[in-house]
């Protein structure tokens, strides 16, 4: 009876906005839910038994034709991307992802999510976590993403993360695994505190990409490993899953998941650390002068940019290997001003250092006052409105998030050769 199913999961793959009619009733012993959605044709019935005190029926209708409305209007190519609410979201984070939202999220379809089940991979205060989910859900907003134009959401509470990850993970190779640059730098330590999630997180980031079936995702220089483990995942599950294998059990053939391509801007796709050229500039990092935190005082900014690390080398220039530091002072400089990389050169390549900081800081603060403005405002300070946004987010979803229970669905019939599924 996966038959049905699998093939409606096929048609919906194909579907941007699908009108769907769904009815899901379990009985237990000491729990029951309902779950109803209107719309579309007389479906057909996959039950699930599991024991004798147990059943859950599932209905899924194919969508209904959208007419005029979908083929006058065109379909966007769709792009998922997120930042983990630990610590301090800084300079690098906004060059390197959320500024670069702002544009796309006018030419696709965007889905911009605070990654929390990431930020459990280590220790963590689950009080100051809630409180940085918050933080990062306001920042995201008061840098200028429209929640009339993307969904924001927090990615813990769509738990088809999740399911999705664990039924990815029995189709992951452990060497491709241990490969990832990230485990292995923290195994090499010999900490013993490394939790497992360390080594399988990078799992669930596939889960993310592939749950919503994303055309790109934009990912720094330093993350393009990440990225290909998820394209390599894509291609694994559609080569045993897909194919003439879902072809001979009742679909249309094709693939379970899109393999997504990555989109990685021109310049500050990684912001290196203002004590050190070649480090990237983290939230993990000991020292707090190796970051501009979105959030800083005015006078913190002028601080760290006077402290920062230099070079002695005449004037200032681009892509020297031997001047890490300069290359990433100018690079920051570029994208905040918003001027092109030879319009910088000509402007500064006679500077000396004193005066380039000077106008680097300047730069700065005026480019982050009115983010910091927005943020003490609104809606950092109200609690309700921020939380209102975070529900409209997932209720855009709404369609993306039922073709989603029926991709985990469908994989899981597949993963499974026991009696459960009549």
């Amino acid at each position: 009876m996966g038959r049905a199913l699998l093939s409606h999961l096929l048609l919906l793959s194909n579907q941007k906005s699908p009108r769907l009619c769904s009815s899901i009733v379990c009985h237990g012993r000491n729990q029951s839910s309902h779950f109803v959605r209107t719309g579309g044709t007389t479906p057909s019935r996959l039950p699930l038994h599991t024991g004798t005190n147990f059943r859950c029926n599932c209905t899924v209708s194919a969508p209904e034709a959208e007419g005029s409305v979908s083929s006058s209007s065109p379909v966007k190519k769709r792009v998922v991307s997120g930042v983990q609410p630990t610590g301090s979201v800084h300079l690098g984070n906004y060059l390197g992802a959320i500024k670069n939202w702002i544009s796309l999220q006018d030419t696709y379809e965007t889905l911009f999510f605070i990654v929390d089940l990431h930020a459990i991979t280590l220790p963590y205060d689950a009080s100051e976590l809630s409180k940085d989910t918050k933080k990062t859900a306001a920042l995201y907003l008061a840098c200028g993403v429209d929640t009339s134009k993307a969904s924001v959401f927090v990615q813990s509470h769509v738990r088809a993360h999740v399911e999705l990850m664990w039924l990815l993970s029995s189709a992951t190779p452990i060497g491709w695994l241990n490969r990832m640059i990230q485990f292995k730098e923290k195994s090499l330590k010999g900490d013993e505190n490394v939790g497992v999630a360390l080594l399988t997180y990078p799992v669930l980031m596939a889960s993310d990409i592939l749950l919503y079936q994303s055309d790109f995702v934009p990912v720094g220089e330093d993350q393009k490993q990440h990225l290909e483990l998820t394209r390599e995942l894509a291609e694994r599950v559609n080569f045993l899953y897909g194919g003439r294998k879902w072809k001979k059990r009742g679909g249309k053939g094709g693939a379970l998941f899109k393999v997504p391509e990555a989109l990685i801007p021109p310049a500050g796709a990684r912001v290196m650390s203002l004590t050190d050229g070649l480090s990237k500039m983290s939230k993990s990092a000991p020292s707090d002068q190796s970051r501009i935190n979105l959030l800083d005082p005015k006078e913190v900014i002028a601080n760290k940019i006077k402290r920062c690390k230099t070079d002695s080398f005449p004037g200032l220039e681009f892509d020297n290997p031997e001047r890490p530091e300069c290359n990433n002072l100018l690079s920051i400089y570029q994208l905040i001003t918003g001027r092109t990389k030879e319009e910088v050169t000509l402007e500064c390549r006679d500077m000396n250092w004193g005066t380039f900081k000077a106008n680097l800081t300047d730069a700065l603060i005026d480019h982050l006052h009115p983010i910091q403005v927005i943020f003490w405002i609104w809606p950092y300070n109200s609690t309700e409105t921020l939380l209102a946004f975070l529900l409209f987010g997932f209720i855009r979803l709404r369609n993306l998030v039922f073709l989603i229970i029926l991709t985990t669905a469908a994989l899981a019939i597949y993963h499974s050769k026991s009696s459960l599924y009549y």
